[in-house]
């Protein structure tokens, strides 16, 4: 099978199994083998389609869509940073989209930090490091894999609002009439002087890491 082909085949797999098993497949799934069951089905799935999608990207062309030039670059170096700053926000035990006891609990506490900003934090940093990669158009291999990220957060966001609302009721509605699904700008301030700072350095090395792994200068490592 074609580099390219194979990639796209296992990129809508990734996404339309992790879409079935989040959401018509769980219970079923739950109720036959447990949650641990259900889990280790989940990952297995997940592995096996993020290892296809790694030999695929590997063996599909590199560079072969010229990019978007020195303009493209920089606007995808300023959005990875809000990127990976609500992502790590999103780390917390405060965070009730996670599957873990005190969810509730975290939902009736009301929005902090990256929660002010986007109730899903996690999935929009997914989603503006996807958009950060297709503005770059570097290649039709990282579009594809781009676009796949991209689908499977902010619509992934989506389906979980909804699947909330049914597991945690009233909680997840007061938790939803608090916070926003698209990002507020304004309130970025809302992340602290220390997870800004966090974000940056982490920023710093992911893009330093970027040359060996990747092949390619990104951020300001690509100026300097």
């Amino acid at each position: 099978m074609d580099p390219l082909t194979s990639l796209a085949a296992a990129s809508i797999a990734l996404v339309g199994t992790h879409f079935a098993l989040s959401h018509p497949l769980r219970a079923p799934l739950v109720r036959m083998g447990g949650y641990g069951g259900f889990m280790a089905i989940y990952n297995a799935v997940a592995v096996v389609c993020l290892v296809w999608m790694w030999f695929a990207f590997g063996d599909a062309p590199a560079s072969d869509l010229g990019g978007s030039g020195d303009i493209g670059w920089i606007v995808a170096t300023v959005l990875t940073s809000p990127a990976i700053a609500l992502f790590l926000g999103s780390l917390t035990p405060r965070n009730p989209s996670m599957p873990m006891p005190g969810a509730e609990a975290a939902a009736r506490a009301g929005p902090a930090g990256a929660f002010r900003v986007t109730r899903h934090p996690m999935m929009w940093g997914f989603g503006l490091w996807a958009l950060s990669h297709l503005l770059l158009w570097w290649s039709t291999r990282t579009v594809i894999v781009s676009l796949a990220i991209l689908v499977l957060a902010l619509v992934g966001a989506k389906l979980q609002d909804r699947k909330k609302r049914v597991q945690m009721g009233e909680a997840w509605v007061e938790w939803e009439a608090q916070t926003t699904y698209w990002p507020r700008l304004s309130q970025l301030g809302e992340l602290g002087w220390i997870g800004w700072l966090a974000a940056l350095l982490t920023w710093a090395v992911l893009m330093w890491v970027h040359i060996p792994l990747g092949g390619v200068p990104a951020g300001i490592w690509r100026w300097l």
